[in-house]
């Protein structure tokens, strides 16, 4: 271990990008319009929440990506919100990063890889008479153990990779996301061609139900768009190591949400010209089937859900270890403003901040143990939109008290679109505390813990 605090500036935009597309595409694109359909009942509108979620997505991306041409730094909206707001506010957003935000999405992602390899393999069960032992009746951490084992086995592993440091990480999240483009090029390409696909179908709005689409339900519906759309902003937290950061990391955030959109729109028009809504809310159901892999059964037989069990392992792999890879840099920035462990401010011989690496990994192994996946993932969209919201409305902040400061880049359409993803993020943090009240309590009780943590850690720094 070395004393060094300062990374070293070698990644390139490409770098950028990869980081970008390999923090969102993860699970999302392959399980998240099953239980869209379930609460929506009708295809349309299920494409239809695909879109907005796309287009606020991208609101919010081109609101970050003002800032992030100002403040670019190794921390990301920490540095940004110590900026705008005070330490106080950063600390409480860095430490929802490790609590819940960044390490629960690596639980989740890790979950799901760990799914998919057991529904391969069958893997044995382990510890069957404790699946029903429960903690306080919310947390079972022994129920599908064999699966919660293998997800903690995969997070260990991917973050002694990152130990090594940042480029040996950055590689095999740019070699994977080789492999899913491929993967879904290909489910695309043959889904949409076969003669079992009616495109028709992907744009009826047409209910399935007798209860009518509210815009309760329509939000609600969205919370799993924006798990797949989730991770754009994580490429902020390694600002510290991009060359030329304020304007690289801008435009990598805008290339790369682009991207994103654009396959998430083909493939969700694929699955929907595949399977009717019915079916979809079967599968969401079930709670053991993958929405991908039946729908490639249907062009492929057993071997296409054999070739997308296989692609839903990489992606998921080449996710987590994105997502492991940048989030380390915020409690390493946090450490050098003395808002975190002070061992987490330093470097290792491979330039990586690896103390921030191990504890991140060991709280994400105690999250798996915590819930399932879509409990996981409600929870961190409604932690992370408060903090997007605040990010966003930076720009209107950031205008009145530093209006000649070097901007590479300017929102585009200010103030009316940071304006409307500041009201989107309110009107979703309000939704999911009436709809999802228990992942919505949860996110809320493990950020509110960083209030005493910020009491102590000042009163240890004053004395």
């Amino acid at each position: 271990m070395n004393t060094n605090t300062k990374f070293n500036q070698t990644l390139g935009l490409g770098y950028v990008i990869v980081v970008v597309v390999g923090n969102i595409i993860g699970s999302g694109v392959f399980k998240k319009i099953a239980p869209m359909a379930a609460e929506l009942h009708s295809s349309g509108w299920v494409l239809l929440a695909w879109i907005v979620g796309g287009l606020i997505t991208l609101f919010g991306a081109l609101s970050n990506a003002e800032v992030a041409g100002i403040l670019a730094d190794t921390g990301g909206d920490f540095v940004y919100h110590k900026k705008i707001y005070n330490r106080f506010f950063a600390f409480i957003y860095g430490w929802s990063l490790f609590a819940v935000i960044q390490t629960a999405a690596i639980s989740s992602l890790a979950y799901v890889f760990a799914q998919s390899l057991n529904s391969m393999l069958a893997l044995p069960g382990l510890l069957p008479s404790l699946s029903s032992f429960t903690i306080g009746g919310i947390f079972f951490p022994f129920a599908d153990f064999t699966v919660k084992l293998t997800a903690i086995i995969l997070i260990l592993i991917l973050t002694f990779v990152n130990i090594k440091g940042i480029k040996s990480g950055a590689f095999v999240s740019k070699l994977v996301l080789i492999l899913v483009f491929t993967g879904i090029f290909i489910i695309v390409v043959f889904g949409f061609g076969s003669p079992q696909a009616i495109p028709a179908r992907s744009i009826d709005f047409s209910s399935t139900s007798d209860v009518p689409v509210t815009l309760s339900a329509f939000f609600t519906a969205m919370l799993a768009a924006f798990w797949a759309y989730q991770g754009w902003a994580t490429v902020g937290f390694i600002g510290g190591e991009v060359k030329d950061a304020k304007r690289k990391i801008p435009l990598g955030i805008i290339i790369g949400v682009f991207m994103v959109i654009a396959i998430y729109l083909l493939v969700n028009v694929t699955y929907l010209s595949l399977l009717s809504i019915p079916q979809l809310e079967q599968i969401y159901q079930s709670g053991n089937q993958i929405a991908a892999i039946e729908a490639v059964r249907v062009f492929w037989g057993d071997n296409g859900a054999l070739f997308i069990s296989m692609l839903i392992l990489i992606s998921t792999l080449g996710c987590t270890n994105a997502t492991i890879l940048a989030s380390p840099r915020v409690y390493f920035a946090m450490s050098r403003d003395q808002l975190f462990l002070k061992h987490a401010g330093t470097l290792n011989k491979s330039n990586a901040p690896g103390n921030s690496l191990i504890w991140q990994g060991i709280w994400a192994s105690v999250l798996v143990l915590s819930g399932t996946f879509d409990q996981l993932t409600d929870m961190i969209i409604f932690a992370v939109f408060f903090f997007y919201g605040a990010t966003s409305l930076g720009v209107f902040i950031l205008r009145r008290k530093m209006p000649d400061a070097l901007r590479p880049y300017k929102v585009w359409g200010y103030p009316i679109v940071p304006a409307i993803f500041i009201i989107f993020c309110i009107v979703l943090f309000v939704n999911t505390i009436i709809t999802r009240p228990r992942e919505a309590g949860i996110g809320m009780t493990l950020i509110l813990t960083g209030v005493p943590v910020y009491w102590l850690l000042n009163r240890k720094k004053k004395q």
